[in-house]
């Protein structure tokens, strides 16, 4: 059996891990895990993963959880260009730096400004009908004010004056980093209005990884909105789950 990924494209990890693999090159199966019906939470799916997490990773009889883990195993596994995970030292213990970072920070900010900002009272949206009560104004505001601060970090600390987040190249950096501030652009975020360097960044990102893929990869996301009501035992099974993620 050769490598599987298992991946729901809604899931910012897992658009990292599916852009990396496609842009690559790196020939996978790809095993679809519906979050939304709960399939990450089945019996079958803890078989492959105990975490019940997304993405998961198999090579064989080898089984990998934890899209940084994921994504440095196949940097090491395959021939790939060196910008994605420098051999210098100092340059890729920057990228080791960002990553690092970013779990706490950027991702948990991006994540809670996506179900925060779709989560107040609107029939047409899911997130209200999916949890059962809304998100009060006070707190959507808090939750936007701290993606400002955490982009303004993104900005001073990392991107600065460079093409990207680590140097002249993209990087691994990059490529979570994108993934991470599309899931507050699904949800109507303007996170790259009035910021030209990151917007230019972006800009940047998407050339280098190639417009059709990055496109691909976010068609899902950038479609949450419009994303069907949960089923009522699905939503059960699933709210501990959610408010985990936001709270």
């Amino acid at each position: 059996m050769g490598l599987e990924l298992y991946l729901d494209l809604l899931s910012q990890p897992c658009r990292a891990v599916y852009i990396f693999a496609k842009k690559n090159d790196i020939a996978f199966e790809l095993r679809m895990v519906d979050l939304i019906k709960g399939q990450h939470l089945s019996d079958a799916f803890a078989q492959v993963n105990p975490l019940k997490k997304v993405p998961a990773l198999k090579d064989g009889d080898f089984t990998l959880t934890e899209s940084v883990a994921i994504l440095l195993y196949l940097t090491r596994k395959y021939k790939l260009p060196d910008h994605w995970y420098p051999q210098d030292l100092q340059a890729r213990a920057r990228v080791d730096e960002y990553l690092a970072w970013q779990h706490t920070t950027l991702r948990r900010s991006c994540l809670r400004a996506l179900w925060h900002k779709l989560y107040l009272p609107n029939p047409q949206m899911m997130f209200p009908v999916f949890l059962g009560e809304p998100v009060s104004p006070q707190t959507l505001a808090a939750t936007l004010a701290e993606l400002d601060v955490t982009l303004q970090l993104l900005e001073d600390k990392f991107l600065q004056n460079k093409a990207f987040l680590t140097g002249p190249h993209i990087s691994l950096a990059d490529l979570v980093a994108i993934t991470e501030l599309m899931h507050p652009v699904g949800a109507g975020c303007q996170v790259f209005e009035g910021r030209p360097k990151l917007a230019t960044w972006r800009q940047c990102v998407e050339a280098a990884v190639g417009e059709d893929l990055f496109r691909e990869a976010h068609e899902v996301i950038l479609k949450a909105k419009d994303l069907p009501p949960a089923d009522p035992t699905i939503k059960q099974k699933l709210m501990p789950w959610v408010l985990a993620m936001i709270r």
